[in-house]
Protein backbone atom coordinates (compact mmCIF):
# COMPACT_ATOMS: atom_id res chain seq x y z
CA UNK A 1 0.00 0.00 0.00
CA UNK A 2 1.54 3.27 -0.75
CA UNK A 3 1.86 5.83 1.63
CA UNK A 4 -0.12 8.96 0.33
CA UNK A 5 -0.77 12.48 1.78
CA UNK A 6 -4.20 13.62 2.99
CA UNK A 7 -4.63 15.82 0.41
CA UNK A 8 -3.83 12.26 -2.03
CA UNK A 9 -6.34 10.59 -0.19
CA UNK A 10 -9.16 13.66 -0.51
CA UNK A 11 -8.22 13.60 -4.63
CA UNK A 12 -8.31 9.66 -5.28
CA UNK A 13 -11.66 9.43 -3.18
CA UNK A 14 -12.93 12.98 -5.72
CA UNK A 15 -11.64 11.40 -8.42
CA UNK A 16 -13.05 8.09 -7.96
CA UNK A 17 -16.91 9.77 -7.20
CA UNK A 18 -16.50 11.67 -10.53
CA UNK A 19 -16.04 8.38 -12.26
CA UNK A 20 -18.99 6.95 -10.67
CA UNK A 21 -21.18 10.39 -11.06
CA UNK A 22 -20.26 10.29 -14.43
CA UNK A 23 -21.19 6.82 -15.20
CA UNK A 24 -25.03 7.85 -13.28
CA UNK A 25 -25.48 10.92 -14.60
CA UNK A 26 -25.35 9.39 -18.05
CA UNK A 27 -27.53 6.85 -18.08
CA UNK A 28 -30.10 9.37 -16.38
CA UNK A 29 -29.93 11.60 -19.46
CA UNK A 30 -29.79 9.05 -21.75
CA UNK A 31 -33.23 8.22 -20.84
CA UNK A 32 -34.22 11.37 -22.23
CA UNK A 33 -32.66 11.55 -25.53
CA UNK A 34 -33.59 7.79 -26.84
CA UNK A 35 -37.03 6.25 -27.48
CA UNK A 36 -38.37 4.00 -25.30
CA UNK A 37 -40.34 1.24 -26.18
CA UNK A 38 -42.80 -0.85 -24.24
CA UNK A 39 -44.31 -4.40 -25.23
CA UNK A 40 -47.64 -4.14 -24.79
CA UNK A 41 -48.71 -7.20 -23.47
CA UNK A 42 -51.97 -7.37 -22.09
CA UNK A 43 -53.36 -6.09 -25.59
CA UNK A 44 -51.14 -7.52 -28.07
CA UNK A 45 -50.13 -10.65 -26.11
CA UNK A 46 -51.60 -12.87 -28.86
CA UNK A 47 -48.70 -11.18 -31.85
CA UNK A 48 -46.33 -10.46 -28.97
CA UNK A 49 -46.11 -12.99 -26.90
CA UNK A 50 -43.38 -16.09 -27.11
CA UNK A 51 -43.39 -19.18 -25.04
CA UNK A 52 -40.83 -21.94 -25.52
CA UNK A 53 -42.69 -25.23 -26.11
CA UNK A 54 -40.81 -26.84 -23.04
CA UNK A 55 -42.06 -24.49 -20.51
CA UNK A 56 -43.43 -25.65 -17.76
CA UNK A 57 -46.79 -24.26 -17.14
CA UNK A 58 -49.40 -26.57 -15.63
CA UNK A 59 -49.84 -30.28 -15.40
CA UNK A 60 -52.46 -32.00 -17.40
CA UNK A 61 -53.59 -35.27 -18.34
CA UNK A 62 -53.00 -36.60 -21.68
CA UNK A 63 -55.97 -38.46 -23.08
CA UNK A 64 -56.46 -41.23 -26.09
CA UNK A 65 -58.77 -40.41 -29.30
CA UNK A 66 -62.06 -41.35 -27.47
CA UNK A 67 -61.31 -38.79 -24.63
CA UNK A 68 -60.79 -41.16 -21.80
CA UNK A 69 -57.70 -40.39 -19.86
CA UNK A 70 -54.80 -42.78 -19.48
CA UNK A 71 -53.91 -42.46 -16.20
CA UNK A 72 -54.04 -46.30 -14.29
CA UNK A 73 -54.25 -44.70 -10.33
CA UNK A 74 -50.86 -46.11 -9.78
CA UNK A 75 -49.94 -42.86 -7.34
CA UNK A 76 -46.43 -42.68 -8.86
CA UNK A 77 -46.59 -39.39 -9.43
CA UNK A 78 -47.99 -38.65 -6.07
CA UNK A 79 -44.81 -40.52 -4.39
CA UNK A 80 -42.43 -38.65 -6.59
CA UNK A 81 -43.69 -35.09 -5.93
CA UNK A 82 -41.44 -33.61 -3.33
CA UNK A 83 -43.93 -30.92 -2.05
CA UNK A 84 -47.39 -33.31 -2.06
CA UNK A 85 -49.18 -31.14 -4.86
CA UNK A 86 -50.57 -34.13 -6.33
CA UNK A 87 -53.16 -36.28 -4.07
CA UNK A 88 -54.70 -38.96 -5.67
CA UNK A 89 -57.83 -40.71 -4.56
CA UNK A 90 -58.53 -44.47 -5.70
CA UNK A 91 -60.08 -47.83 -5.03
CA UNK A 92 -60.11 -51.25 -5.74
CA UNK A 93 -63.10 -52.15 -8.35
CA UNK A 94 -63.42 -56.28 -9.77
CA UNK A 95 -63.15 -55.83 -13.60
CA UNK A 96 -66.00 -57.88 -14.75
CA UNK A 97 -64.57 -58.86 -17.93
CA UNK A 98 -61.78 -60.44 -16.70
CA UNK A 99 -62.61 -60.82 -12.75
CA UNK A 100 -59.20 -59.58 -11.22
CA UNK A 101 -59.60 -56.52 -9.24
CA UNK A 102 -57.95 -53.05 -10.73
CA UNK A 103 -57.37 -49.88 -8.94
CA UNK A 104 -59.88 -46.68 -10.14
CA UNK A 105 -59.48 -43.49 -10.11
CA UNK A 106 -61.72 -41.59 -8.52
CA UNK A 107 -60.03 -38.13 -7.86
CA UNK A 108 -57.09 -36.59 -9.34
CA UNK A 109 -55.87 -33.70 -7.28
CA UNK A 110 -53.12 -31.22 -8.40
CA UNK A 111 -52.20 -27.77 -6.38
CA UNK A 112 -51.14 -25.33 -9.29
CA UNK A 113 -50.32 -23.22 -6.56
CA UNK A 114 -47.71 -25.34 -4.21
CA UNK A 115 -46.09 -26.91 -7.35
CA UNK A 116 -42.48 -26.56 -8.53
CA UNK A 117 -42.52 -27.45 -11.87
CA UNK A 118 -40.27 -29.91 -11.29
CA UNK A 119 -40.97 -32.65 -13.74
CA UNK A 120 -40.31 -35.74 -11.31
CA UNK A 121 -43.99 -36.22 -11.50
CA UNK A 122 -44.01 -36.70 -15.48
CA UNK A 123 -41.34 -38.42 -15.52
CA UNK A 124 -42.09 -41.01 -12.20
CA UNK A 125 -45.33 -41.63 -14.54
CA UNK A 126 -44.60 -45.15 -16.86
CA UNK A 127 -48.65 -44.38 -18.50
CA UNK A 128 -47.44 -41.59 -20.06
CA UNK A 129 -50.43 -40.10 -18.53
CA UNK A 130 -49.29 -37.03 -17.37
CA UNK A 131 -47.67 -33.72 -18.91
CA UNK A 132 -46.72 -30.36 -18.53
CA UNK A 133 -47.88 -27.75 -21.42
CA UNK A 134 -46.41 -24.36 -21.82
CA UNK A 135 -49.63 -22.36 -20.32
CA UNK A 136 -48.69 -19.53 -17.69
CA UNK A 137 -51.70 -17.45 -17.80
CA UNK A 138 -52.94 -18.82 -13.93
CA UNK A 139 -53.69 -16.00 -12.33
CA UNK A 140 -56.39 -15.87 -9.83
CA UNK A 141 -57.36 -14.06 -6.83
CA UNK A 142 -58.66 -17.18 -4.41
CA UNK A 143 -55.76 -19.39 -4.20
CA UNK A 144 -58.11 -22.39 -3.75
CA UNK A 145 -59.05 -21.83 -7.33
CA UNK A 146 -55.57 -22.98 -8.71
CA UNK A 147 -56.35 -26.84 -7.02
CA UNK A 148 -57.45 -28.25 -10.23
CA UNK A 149 -59.45 -31.70 -10.42
CA UNK A 150 -57.34 -33.05 -13.62
CA UNK A 151 -60.14 -36.19 -14.03
CA UNK A 152 -62.83 -34.24 -14.32
CA UNK A 153 -61.28 -31.17 -16.17
CA UNK A 154 -60.35 -31.82 -20.33
CA UNK A 155 -57.98 -29.07 -21.22
CA UNK A 156 -58.26 -27.34 -24.17
CA UNK A 157 -55.31 -25.64 -24.32
CA UNK A 158 -54.69 -22.30 -22.97
CA UNK A 159 -56.19 -18.76 -23.55
CA UNK A 160 -54.05 -18.18 -26.12
CA UNK A 161 -54.43 -19.68 -30.11
CA UNK A 162 -51.43 -21.52 -30.45
CA UNK A 163 -49.73 -21.35 -27.09
CA UNK A 164 -49.12 -25.08 -27.45
CA UNK A 165 -46.89 -24.94 -30.25
CA UNK A 166 -45.25 -21.87 -28.98
CA UNK A 167 -46.93 -19.12 -29.49
CA UNK A 168 -46.04 -15.95 -31.80
CA UNK A 169 -43.33 -16.38 -33.78
CA UNK A 170 -40.32 -15.35 -32.41
CA UNK A 171 -38.14 -12.63 -34.02
CA UNK A 172 -35.40 -11.65 -31.98
CA UNK A 173 -35.23 -7.82 -31.30
CA UNK A 174 -38.42 -6.71 -33.32
CA UNK A 175 -41.81 -6.62 -30.95
CA UNK A 176 -44.90 -5.44 -31.59
CA UNK A 177 -44.25 -1.85 -29.04
CA UNK A 178 -45.33 1.39 -28.77
CA UNK A 179 -43.28 4.09 -28.83
CA UNK A 180 -43.22 7.21 -26.31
Amino acid sequence: MENKSYFGGIADGMKTLATGMKVTWKEYFKDFFTNKSTEQYPENRKTTLHVAKRHRGRLVFKRTEDGAYKCTACTLCEKACPNGTIKIVSEMRTDEATGKKKRALLDYQYDLGDCMFCQLCTNACNFDAIEFTNDFENAVFDRGSLVLHLDKEVYQGGSLPGLIEGGADITIGKFNTKTK
